[in-house]
């Protein structure tokens, strides 16, 4: 066992116990519990770096080519992911990125003997020094290998390193936006065929059993934007009466309800004449480049989905839905009040949901986000135009508000504000004495930010 490894779990623990202490949870301050939460995490991480090796090797006594000397069939079971799934608790998921990560970041030697680097190396880097997780990485190195026969090795070892330098303390959706749309940008013509794969593979299956109606399937992106748009669209507004809402009238429901109760109510007026709650936020929002739309050529995004489709998919969907492809640049729509309007309009919303995607803060969709002024119209004179505008879920505003953070955009564009312009969180002193920006949503998780 290489002791850097061991010293590096050693250092986990000492951080651990100065963290807490030796004293219970109940006794930590939120500080304290904070500080012991994040030196688990490094533990764990420096845990499962260590382990990883001890993966690989034991995958690799346990070939198939052995047979009855296998490492892992001398031990009673059928390969090295049972084996190690057994002994650690895992699952076989998580056996199984345990040998993955553990084979990708090894030294490696040539034919005639010569060390050579790990496969991914900046992946190694970031296992072996603790900050990258084993979950992110095989994330990673997944990603790698697929688009690898297809993209050249410059461009690969780039987005290496920056996907290594983007993925610790992302969430995991967070992360699945990073690698999808990460994996758009390397093999762009790659898009195409993954799309239509999932377009003829778009099913849905609806069966009776024990008086309910069970629904399990799975569509194309193309063809979920607007379902999910749709359906979204009324949760959100019910989410927004519920925060003006006393106990006695508060919508009980949980999220999975409201989406339920959201598509019986979408059907019902499809087959009746009842009317239809979206309200007007209910748009699919599509995102591309003017020569994008000219040509079809490249990959798009859709606001508040992860996976990129063809630019060509495009004008499908707007032959019967109400699509906005947002190309930027248009005269029809006032974008900016100054201090004549106090709320932001529905045209300015969208323009700025161009440089969100979503929360700015958590990434939530557009359709659960309102505009809200970076400088308070009322308490600072703030204007009512796209440079002082950002999109907020009503949980991050009121948490940015109530808490005392601030926000700053910064790379703003000539309309006010530009689709490549970042967004800054600002901390109170009372959560970081060094008060250390942090990137919006949308830097997280791309590696053009």
């Amino acid at each position: 066992m290489d002791n850097t490894r061991l010293d590096g779990i050693a250092a986990a623990l000492d951080a651990l116990a100065a963290a807490g202490g030796g004293r219970s949870p109940e006794a930590l301050t939120p500080a304290e519990l904070v500080a012991v939460n994040n030196a688990f995490g490094a533990l764990k991480r420096q845990v499962d770096a260590a382990f990883t090796p001890v993966a690989a090797e034991i995958a690799r006594q346990s070939r198939v080519e052995l047979g009855k000397d296998s490492l892992a069939k001398k031990q009673g079971f059928r390969s090295p992911v049972a084996l190690i799934q057994a002994t650690t608790g895992s699952t076989v998921g998580e056996a199984i990125k345990l040998v993955q990560v553990g084979e990708a970041t090894a030294p490696r030697m040539s034919l005639t003997g010569e060390s050579l680097p790990a496969k991914h190396p900046h992946v190694a880097d970031g296992v072996t020094s603790g900050g990258l997780g084993v979950t992110a990485a095989s994330a990673i190195v997944s990603l790698l290998d697929r688009v690898a026969p297809r993209t050249a090795l410059a461009d690969r070892d780039e987005a290496e390193r920056k996907l290594v330098a983007l993925a610790p303390g992302l969430r995991a959706d967070e992360l699945a936006r990073l690698i999808a749309r990460t994996e758009a940008f390397l093999d762009p013509d790659g898009v195409e065929p993954r799309h239509e794969e999932a377009r003829a593979e778009r099913h849905l299956d609806i069966i009776e059993r024990d008086g309910r109606l069970r629904f399990s399937g799975e569509v194309d992106v193309e063809s979920g934007a607007p379902i999910k748009a749709a359906i979204e669209g009324i949760v959100s507004q019910t989410l927004r009466r519920n925060h003006d809402a006393d106990d006695a009238t508060r919508d009980q429901r949980s999220i999975k309800q409201m989406r339920a109760d959201a598509l019986v109510a979408i059907c019902r007026h499809a087959i009746g004449c009842e009317e239809l709650p979206t309200g007007p936020t209910t748009t699919v929002i599509v995102q591309m480049t003017l020569d994008q739309l000219r040509t079809e050529i490249g990959a798009v995004t859709i606001d508040g989905i992860d996976q990129p489709i063809p630019a060509g998919a495009v004008r499908r969907l707007a032959c019967d839905l109400q699509v906005i492809p947002a190309v930027l640049g248009s005269d029809s729509a006032v974008l900016d009040w100054g201090r004549d309007k106090r709320g932001f309009t529905r045209a300015q919303k969208l323009a700025i949901a161009l440089r969100d995607q979503g929360c700015a803060c958590c990434g939530a969709p557009p359709s659960w986000t309102e505009v809200h002024h970076i400088r308070w119209w009322k308490r600072h004179g703030g204007r009512t135009d796209l440079s002082n505008g950002v999109l907020l879920c009503v949980a991050c505003h009121h948490r940015l508000h109530d808490d005392g953070w601030e926000i700053e955009v910064d790379g703003v564009g000539i309309d006010g504000v530009g689709i490549d312009a970042r967004v800054w969180f600002i901390p109170p002193p009372w959560i970081d004495r060094d008060r250390t920006p942090r990137p919006g949503a949308r830097q997280r998780c791309s590696i053009a930010a």
